[in-house]
């Protein structure tokens, strides 16, 4: 399967939504939460998201099959919900968005967080290079777990040389 990575677009945001609740069913399971924000989100929600974030996605036989976003706050890159269609997960399509949030955002420090019982989540950051920094409690089932990477500019513009990329969005 062949996978194309691009920005999406608000007219995206259906699709986004609901490969969102898709991908997100597992993580409700590993905290036997069903309420979790991102199987709550509103389409309305992910439309006002655009706004000031940017989204990926991954598209293979004319369908989204994984999507990430980002936004620029307090000086950093603010990672979020980082997904891929169950069905194709173990493909490199995570890693292969990743890499492409970073090359939109070179340059920048990367923050995101996961929550502390998603081991594939976390065994995927830290293979990037992301590092732990902080821990939250949310409830007395989940903790959230903060991650960053900064990237030298001269390894980004690297990077860009090479995928021939350019920095801005």
């Amino acid at each position: 399967m062949k996978t194309a990575i691009a920005a999406a677009s608000v007219e995206d945001a259906a699709e986004i939504l609901e490969l969102q609740r898709k991908a997100y069913v597992s993580e409700a399971g590993i905290y036997g939460d069903c309420r979790i924000e991102p199987l709550t989100q509103t389409l309305e929600s992910v439309r006002e998201q655009f706004a000031d974030h940017l989204f990926l996605k991954a598209v293979a036989d004319g369908r989204i099959v994984g999507s990430v976003r980002a936004c620029r706050r307090d000086g950093r890159a603010e990672i979020g919900k980082l997904i891929v269609d169950p069905e194709c997960q173990g493909r490199g399509i995570g890693t292969r968005l990743m890499r492409e949030i970073e090359v939109r955002f070179a340059g920048m420090v990367f923050v995101l967080f996961t929550g502390h019982k998603s081991e594939r989540n976390l065994r995927l950051y830290r293979k990037l290079g992301y590092v732990p920094f902080d821990e939250k409690p949310v409830s007395p089932a989940l903790r959230l777990i903060y991650l960053r990477k900064e990237i030298p500019t001269s390894a980004a513009d690297s990077v860009n040389s090479e995928t021939g990329k350019s920095n801005s969005m």
